[in-house]
């Protein structure tokens, strides 16, 4: 029946009244907001950054090979058989082996348990392809396993540019994967994205390694040029710390010198192996290496038991900010290459912005002429139940902090429409059972309740459309979908809450009326 108790009255009020408040908070400026919530604007339409990264996966895969053919020596030399010539050329891994152990060794590689070359089930193929040469054998990658190694490296490089944008505080960076290689990264209203391509374009491996200028250092040595580009110095191949000992880098002050220096604290494993090295090599150098390029060579004075040291170069607080930064959120699999970049103009942003809105403000206007013109009162009653819908639909959205796009926008119209769509079957439906029902209160309940299938079946499959458009689609397509999904549940809910009180109200008082609708 149309009648609705005081409780629920209450609740449809209240429900009402606080998305209209939290709606509200959008119309005022940040020291004016009731609270730190509001609707986000995307890149098309407050302006910002577009940066598309390629991954540069070769040295990934080099490291790997390098890895493998360490692990293949040990291997095979544990179970007696002797590997020789064991070499690595152009991603490619080649080897010779005793004739008698050949085909335990090609077995090896092609079992399904190997320990050596991993099997993957879904690709039905390892890790590596073995090529037998007939006088040597060689190893390289196989499809699927560069594709699972693409798609490792990709995830590790979305994550880590993930932490790297949240650090500096970016407002709503969007930052999706392209292919198997890429990562989209749009960055709404940041029109400068200089620093941003400065820190995503250094990979970040830290290592600890001491100068050596002995040519007869057993772990071999490297010439390195310092971060000035000027000096060099011989260092040792062998690692002492790496940059994932690390817990924590801040930029500080040295009280002592009044230079700015980045402060780190190793783990419990780094600090006890930084502690031995150090309390071994008083008087040497130790160098400080990012990225192949030495930016520190302190000589070691005492032995460094606390596990936290600092990092000094010549910092400006911005670059040991920018340093600490990188430190704090890892390094990258595999260096990034920006393939395209594009700035979109604030100017542009609010031609969308104000297209999108005559458009909103046109097509609603002549819904709602239209409306009050075919159904009077109950127009009317449409009207307002459609302006609530569109104030709780932007509640909603700035409860999560929605990011509105241009695609946005329109489902955001796209729902206007299907609410009026709604009342129409309603409406529609009601004069049909007042053609043969008499009572206008049990013909306006049975035009709710008959109408009911309709709708549901006609927005359950938009519904379902608009999921599969979130979880197949990206950026903007989500936007779309997301307005879409919301308007969704709000126009249900005003059509069957709030609409069908004002129409209960109305009714129950000129229930006697002829000619209601």
């Amino acid at each position: 029946m149309l009648y609705f108790s005081k409780l629920r009255i209450i609740s449809i009020s209240f429900i009402c009244l606080f998305f209209i408040f939290v709606a509200s908070n959008n119309l005022f400026s940040p020291d004016k907001r009731f609270f730190d919530k509001k609707i986000n604007l995307g890149l098309d339409l407050q302006g910002g950054s577009y940066l598309l990264l390629e991954i540069d996966n070769s040295p990934v895969i080099e490291q790997k090979l390098q890895n493998t053919t360490s692990t293949i020596r040990t291997y095979f030399k544990d179970k007696g058989i002797r590997i020789g010539n064991l070499n690595l050329s152009n991603q490619k891994i080649s080897f010779t082996v005793e004739e008698q152990f050949k085909q335990s060794v090609i077995d090896e590689f092609n079992n399904e348990n190997s320990e050596i070359n991993p099997y993957y089930p879904r690709f039905k193929s390892h890790q590596f392809d073995l090529v037998d040469l007939g006088n040597s054998l060689e190893l390289n990658f196989s499809k699927q396993g560069l594709v699972e190694l693409k798609n490792s490296s990709q995830d590790q490089a979305l994550e880590i540019v993930r932490r790297r944008i949240d650090e500096i505080g970016t407002n709503e960076p969007n930052i999706l994967k392209r292919g198997n290689d890429r990562v989209l990264v749009e960055l709404p209203g940041l029109d400068d994205p200089k620093r941003i391509k400065s820190l995503l374009g250094k990979t970040a491996n830290l290592t600890f390694r001491f100068v050596s200028n002995d040519n007869q250092d057993s772990f071999g040595v490297e010439k390195l040029k310092h971060e000035n580009g000027l000096d060099e110095d011989f260092v040792s191949k062998r690692i002492i710390l790496s940059g994932d000992n690390l817990l924590d880098a801040q930029p500080r002050m040295d009280s002592q010198t009044n230079e700015t220096v980045v402060s780190f604290t190793l783990d419990r494993v780094g600090a006890k192996r930084f502690g031995k090295a150090t309390s071994a090599n008083i008087g040497r150098q130790l160098a400080i290496i990012l990225d192949g390029k030495i930016i520190s060579a302190p000589v070691i004075r005492d032995t460094i038991a606390s596990g936290s040291g600092q990092i000094s170069g010549g910092f400006t607080f911005q670059s040991a900010t920018d340093l600490s930064l990188l430190l704090r959120s890892g390094a990258l699999p595999a260096p990034l290459n920006i393939i395209e970049e594009r700035t979109v103009g604030p100017d542009l942003g609010q031609d969308s912005i104000d297209a999108g809105m005559i458009a909103l403000i046109i097509g609603f206007l002549l819904v709602i002429i239209f409306i009050f013109i075919k159904y009077k009162t109950f127009g009317l009653i449409t009207n307002v139940t459609l302006i609530i819908n569109l104030l709780i639909l932007l509640g909603i959205l700035t409860l999560f902090e929605a990011t509105l796009t241009l695609p946005g926008i329109a489902g955001i119209i796209l729902t206007v429409g299907m609410a009026v769509d709604a009342n129409v079957l309603i409406f529609e439906r009601i004069k049909e059972e007042l053609k043969n029902e008499k009572n206008n209160i049990i013909a306006f309940d049975s035009g709710y309740v008959k109408s009911r299938t309709a709708i549901l079946d006609a927005n359950i499959t938009t519904l379902l459309a608009a999921i599969i458009l979130f979880f197949m689609g990206s950026g903007p397509i989500k936007g779309f979908s997301v307005t879409l999904g919301v308007g969704i549940f709000t126009t249900l809910f005003s059509v069957y809450f709030i609409a069908r009180l004002f129409t209960s109200i109305y009714v129950t008082k000129n229930k006697d009326k002829e000619a209601l609708i």
